[in-house]
């Protein structure tokens, strides 16, 4: 089954038809670009960096568990170890 927001091209035709490809990720299309029958990139639409951060923190949280790192233990510390 393929992916219809997914297309393959070669280096070369990607070269020779750039603004076209461009076009179609600036409208949601991702493209993996093959050398030798190889995919070796993928383009895709940039993201709000900051929302993207957002959401891998939000991703993590589900996973690890976040305390107070700042309030003290009661365990003995030496800096010099």
């Amino acid at each position: 089954m393929s992916n219809p927001r997914k297309t393959a091209v070669n280096v070369t035709e990607l070269r020779q038809n750039l603004p076209a490809y461009l076009a179609d990720v600036k409208k949601g299309k991702e493209i993996e670009v093959t050398s030798r029958g190889k995919v070796i990139a993928r383009i895709v639409a940039g993201g709000d960096p900051h929302q993207e951060a957002k959401e891998r923190l939000l991703a993590i949280r589900k996973h690890c568990y976040v305390g107070d790192v700042l309030s003290p233990t009661g365990a003995e510390w030496d800096a010099e170890r």
